[in-house]
């Protein structure tokens, strides 16, 4: 595995991440009502609503669209393209210190969720010793398809879609599972390889539960497209889409422990320092199988022309960062709401009610007995040490 590190030091990231696959499409048991229902939802609508709208997730433009944004920013800035002798002696003199002030915080609060990162993991093998024998006891066994096939249906059932999402079933995805539009259908692709039995229905409500659902909310609102988040001044929905998400992939477990997002952002910050095959060995004091250590040091390096140098992508922080963010704010947040809502983060949720559009929207059933979720939030909390006073501190 070293060995072949140090040979693919200088790595060529392919331009698509999926290549074909096999497709299992769930038989409609609504006559057909979800596919009509969908074909009257416009492709960009629906591109928005699951690809994009946040800071994280940018949907490129095409070819002509990115023609006609860069002939308007000439003509709007060709008269001041370059700037007077004048205005660069005032840049050198005064050089703005807004910059590194935010630098600085937030490498500060990078480095404190950096140590709660590891405090979690940490906690998490002084029960279970190894990564290798907390993912056996959690996780449980890995599933067939035909029995993956058996849960995902009856996860949809529950939530009242089946029928109105494809799925793909693959063993190289690089994350478990993702939520995407395939020729302007929703698709849920999973990956095989790391569906355990134990884990099934948490990534389920993470992918339908979470961002199918919030999507179709999303839907009904006056923010529905980029025109209408910009009128009404929304923040961005990361990291609050990704935060809930991940919270929704481990409540009701037994022992809720956030290893995956803490291992994430974890494995992000030492690539922003590290090598790859430095990352691949530091990242060995939490996980020891080879695999498992690769894929981390992929996703964290991946986009990097050259990994044998310090570089990181670092949207995979964003999971930890949503989760901390809103557990600080579990007492005052309204998470049905903020569900109903659709793409919004916690911070907009109060001025956003007066003018939502509220009577379709539908509440995935994990989130119906409210005081049930929210002892399962303090549990997540508990489980993995958190306290009230450091996210207050944090956050």
């Amino acid at each position: 595995m070293l060995e072949s590190i140090r040979v693919t030091e200088k790595l060529r990231w392919p331009e698509l991440e999926l290549s074909k696959k096999s497709v299992l499409l769930y038989p409609t048991g609504k006559n057909g009502a979800g596919e009509a229902g969908l074909q009257q939802v416009p492709v960009s609508i629906l591109k928005e609503i699951f690809t994009g709208s946040n800071g994280y997730n940018v949907l490129l433009p095409s070819k002509g669209e990115k023609k006609r944004t860069l002939a308007c920013h000439h003509k709007k800035h060709r008269k001041s393209a370059k700037p007077s002798a004048v205005s660069r002696f005032k840049e050198r003199r005064n050089p703005s210190t807004s910059v590194p002030l935010v630098a600085e915080k937030w490498c500060l609060e990078s480095r404190n969720t950096q140590f709660l990162a590891i405090k979690i993991m940490n906690i998490a093998l002084q029960k279970y010793g190894s990564y290798e024998n907390f993912e056996q006891a959690t996780g449980g066994n890995l599933l067939t398809k035909s029995r993956i096939w058996f849960y995902v249906k009856k996860y949809m059932e529950k939530e009242n879609c089946l029928g109105d999402i494809a799925v793909h079933l693959t063993d190289d995805l690089l994350s478990r599972a993702s939520m995407t539009i395939v020729n302007g259908r929703p698709t849920l692709t999973i990956n095989i390889s790391t569906a355990r039995e134990h884990w099934l229905e948490g990534m389920l409500r993470h992918e339908i539960g979470t961002h199918y659902i919030r999507g179709l909310n999303n839907n009904l609102q006056p923010w529905n497209n980029w025109t209408g988040r910009r009128k009404h001044g929304l923040k961005p929905i990361n990291p609050t889409e990704e935060g809930l998400a991940s919270i929704h992939s481990v409540l009701f477990r037994k022992d809720p422990f956030l290893w995956r997002a803490a291992l994430l952002y974890y494995t992000v910050y030492q690539a922003s320092h590290m090598s790859f095959s430095e990352l691949f060995l530091d990242i060995g004091k939490f996980v020891e199988n080879a695999n498992t250590r690769w894929d981390y040091c992929v996703r964290a390096k991946r986009g990097q022309t050259d990994t044998s140098q310090p570089g990181c992508f670092s949207k995979d922080q964003v999971y930890l960062d949503g989760i901390l963010k809103i557990l600080r704010h579990r007492d005052s947040i309204d998470f049905q709401l903020l569900t109903a809502l659709g793409k919004v983060s916690y911070e907009d949720v109060d001025r956003l009610k007066i003018i939502a559009i509220l009577q379709n929207a539908q509440i995935p059933h994990f989130m119906q007995d409210q005081a049930r979720y929210l002892e399962q939030l303090d549990k997540i909390m508990k489980v993995n040490g958190l306290t009230d006073c450091e996210l207050q501190v944090l956050i």
